[in-house]
């Protein structure tokens, strides 16, 4: 009998209540209907919660047995018992001390890692980085190219031609980039796919600093998309497959972060090479260094990628067991933790293909609520990130500051500016996404992000030009400030973590299609807007879409019982943080069945595997710890 049908038939003989084993979500071959779909997702939750121990390690046994990990069974059975329960770590009698230090150090002691986590987050930052450069440099480079290239006039047919160009790799991106992720993370693995895409990026950058009209930089930059869009997939993916559940959240939107660094780095290289002067026989040099610049971090995480482990998630889904032990037991402290991982990836896996079989995921993403519902709400957040306008500064904000009354140098400096405002205020998500919640981020920024629209599109109706000025200088800096700890990062780390585990890599390329089409529509579109309505109506518009963002979020990302939740929360944050009362209770939404009561779950609103605070439920089998430490919170 095989590990699975071992796990299977645990699985039935304790929850099935004297059903006949067919009735079991988990074993019925037909396509079960949607009551038994939901309840195929909750065990996802945890497919070890609930079997009874002798039979657990029976499975773990011909588990080993099966995949030739004999000689690690201690290991292996200590992990399984662990992975049950996790809360309960301290009462299983087969861990000895040592055991018990690391495993607790994972909730008191979240960022003591081992260096080979680090150096995969270093190595992700980098390849965020690579995609902020990507982004920025032709924040630059469009002020200098278009009049070498004849399209630097304020007609229609010009301003269209610019917004091509510069939108290029996000066509690519939206049409085709993103949509072979999931074939090239099947075929290549995360590893080889992060360095294949970076190659690309090298490569394309490298031919765009060549080009010597409109259209073949297009072609450059179009191909572009090939490095950028299975990239952004795949790194957050990567991180978190490779991350231990305490910090998952938090490494997750580094990506954004560090893009952000990017976005930064690239804007101070348009700096540092607008004084570059041409040389014979080369026109355009300073454009050229700008965009060909990009290409250098590229080559640096081809050189640094083959070195890092390679995710143990993807490793197990091609029976590469042996590998994958050995590569977490490089990612984490202890042996104990490397087989309690390994075996929990192997059940939940196995959990997945069972709800998977005869399935056509991409239907179910749409047909199926639950699927549905993440679907909604990962277009939403993305539809945000693009139309809020923060790439219209990250592209066009040199060209915006010109039109104010800016010289080309103080406009290129100017943007360095928003480069750094955005990726320092980017810093704090990463403890403030895992405590305040997604939702609650998202509501608190859009707004502001609103009122910053109107300060920089108005401030150009000003006939004083200090004040125009100081005024376009204010609305985008204190709208880089709204945007990064809010929509920058949440969107991305929101969509990794809605879908259900055997769709989340298809959803992952929906929702970055989605960026990447918004992306694209925006940068093509905007010379034109900015000629057609001005600064002033540009702004505007863009303020009328981030409204509509903020109305759109309580209604779909949580749901009406969490937008309800939402609006009682606000007395009791005003007792505790404005009045500063210490005795003030929280609103509850979640309470667990030890307390004598079922609260609302994720499950019944459909919103992903993602609790009140923004944690992720499911991959880790932590659910109880987190519960706890929100009760420790609370307290």
């Amino acid at each position: 009998m095989s590990t699975a049908k071992v796990n299977e038939k645990a699985h039935v003989e304790h929850h099935d209540h004297g059903q006949s084993p067919t009735a079991s979500p988990t074993t019925s071959r037909a396509d079960p209907s949607l009551e038994n779909l939901t309840a195929a997702n909750r065990k996802l939750d945890n497919p070890l919660r609930g079997i009874p121990r002798e039979r657990l390690l029976s499975d773990v046994e011909l588990f080993a047995e099966e995949k030739g990990l004999k000689d690690i069974l201690l290991e292996l059975r200590k992990g399984a018992l662990v992975a049950q329960d996790p809360a309960a770590f301290e009462s299983v009698d087969l861990l000895e001390e040592n055991d018990k230090y690391h495993i607790r150090r994972e909730t008191t002691h979240r960022y003591s890692q081992t260096w080979s986590l680090y150096y995969m987050v270093v190595m992700s930052s980098l390849a965020a980085a690579v995609q902020g450069m990507d982004e920025s440099v032709i924040n630059g480079a469009q002020i200098i190219y278009p009049e070498q290239f004849g399209i630097g006039g304020t007609s229609q047919r010009d301003s269209w031609l610019v917004g091509l160009v510069n939108s290029a790799p996000y066509l690519c991106c939206a049409l085709i980039g993103c949509w072979i992720t999931d074939p090239m993370n099947e075929a290549l693995g995360r590893k080889k796919t992060i360095f294949v895409t970076c190659l690309i990026s090298f490569l394309t950058c490298i031919w765009s600093a060549f080009t010597n009209t409109w259209w073949h930089l297009f072609i450059a930059r179009f191909f572009l998309g090939f490095g950028i869009g299975p990239k952004s997939a795949t790194v957050p993916i990567y991180s978190a497959e490779c991350a231990p559940a305490s910090i998952r959240g938090s490494l997750v939107m580094m990506w954004q972060m560090w893009t952000a660094f990017g976005i930064m780095i690239g804007d101070l290289i348009d700096v540092a090479f607008y004084f570059v002067p041409d040389h014979p026989h080369v026109t355009g040099l300073k454009w050229r260094l700008m965009l060909g610049s990009a290409g250098i971090p590229a080559l640096i995480v081809c050189c640094q990628v083959m070195f890092a482990p390679e995710s143990p998630r993807w490793l197990i889904g091609r029976g590469r067991y042996r590998e994958a032990y050995n590569e977490l037991a490089r990612l984490r402290f202890s042996p104990v933790q490397a087989a309690r991982d390994l075996y929990y990836i192997h059940v939940t896996l196995e959990a997945e293909k069972e709800i998977a079989r005869g399935r056509n995921r991409l239907v179910e993403m749409f047909t199926v609520p639950r699927n549905r519902n993440a679907t909604v709400a990962s277009f939403i957040v993305m539809f945000g990130q693009q139309f809020c306008g923060v790439n219209v500064i990250a592209y066009y904000s040199s060209t915006v500051f010109f039109q104010s009354g800016f010289s080309r140098v103080s406009s290129l400096l100017s943007s360095f500016g928003f480069g750094l405002i955005n990726f320092v205020f980017a810093l704090p998500a990463v403890f403030t996404i895992d405590t305040f919640g997604r939702r609650n981020l998202l509501l608190f920024t859009f707004p502001w992000m609103a009122v910053c629209l109107l300060i920089t599109g108005f401030s150009f109706w000003s006939t004083n030009p200090k004040g125009l000025v100081a005024g376009v200088s204010l609305g985008i800096y204190l709208f880089g400030i709204a945007y990064s700890p809010g929509e920058g990062p949440v969107p991305f780390t929101y969509s990794a973590e809605a879908f259900p585990l055997y769709i989340r890599e298809l959803g992952m390329s929906f929702a970055t299609a989605t960026t990447w089409f918004f992306n694209f529509v925006l940068a093509i579109t905007f010379p034109s807007l900015l000629n057609a309505f001005k600064p002033q109506g540009a702004f505007g518009f863009l303020c009328s879409l981030v409204l509509r963002a903020l109305g759109a979020c309580p209604a779909f990302l949580p749901m009406r019982t969490h937008a309800a939740y939402g609006l009682r929360q606000v007395p009791y944050g005003f007792k505790k943080f404005i009045l500063r009362r210490k005795n003030v209770k929280p609103v509850r939404l979640y309470i667990d069945e030890d307390e004598g009561e079922v609260g609302e779950t994720v499950g019944k609103q459909e919103i992903g595997n993602v609790d009140l605070g923004g944690r992720t439920k499911g991959e880790s089998g932590l659910g109880d710890v987190e519960k706890r430490q929100m009760k420790e919170d609370q307290a």
